[in-house]
């Protein structure tokens, strides 16, 4: 009887990726479903559970930097996202990077069939971890970070 132990390994001998035969490299860029992972997304989705009244202003505490969460507190309770139909979701958010570590990003809100306009900025600290230094919704000014 041979006890020579079952092969266990699927990938060639000095292959050193996580991916098996046939399989394509993973895209870049995050599909749709994995649009959360990207800071705009991110922080375009709890601004709107902030701004709708979903959640908490401080809910933002540790995610702004500047006068930003200082505008939020006065903004919040007016939810001015709220709707009495749908509840309001992102539909689409893009970026403009004006430099290294600087997200300008704008956004349309849905509700229903209501839209809604939202721009806000992103700065990157020396920890490397994004925080909103501004927001802007439908024109009406909310923060502003030189």
């Amino acid at each position: 009887m041979d006890h020579t132990p079952a092969r266990t390994r699927t990938k060639p001998g000095g292959r050193h990726d996580s991916r098996g035969p046939g399989r394509a490299p993973r895209p870049a860029v995050p599909p749709a479903g994995g649009r959360s992972r990207l800071p705009r997304y991110w922080f375009a989705e709890r601004l709107v559970s902030v701004l709708s009244g979903t959640r908490p202003v401080h809910w933002m505490l540790g995610h702004t930097v500047g006068d930003a969460y200082e505008h939020l507190i006065r903004l919040a309770p007016g939810a001015p996202l709220a709707a009495n139909g749908p509840r309001p979701v992102v539909r689409h958010c893009d970026e403009y990077v004006p430099r290294p570590g600087v997200i300008e990003a704008f956004a349309r809100i849905g509700a229903g069939e209501r839209v809604h306009a939202m721009a806000f900025r992103l700065e990157q600290g020396a920890d490397l971890r994004w925080r909103c230094a501004a927001v802007e919704l439908g024109g009406e000014r909310i923060a502003v970070n030189a």
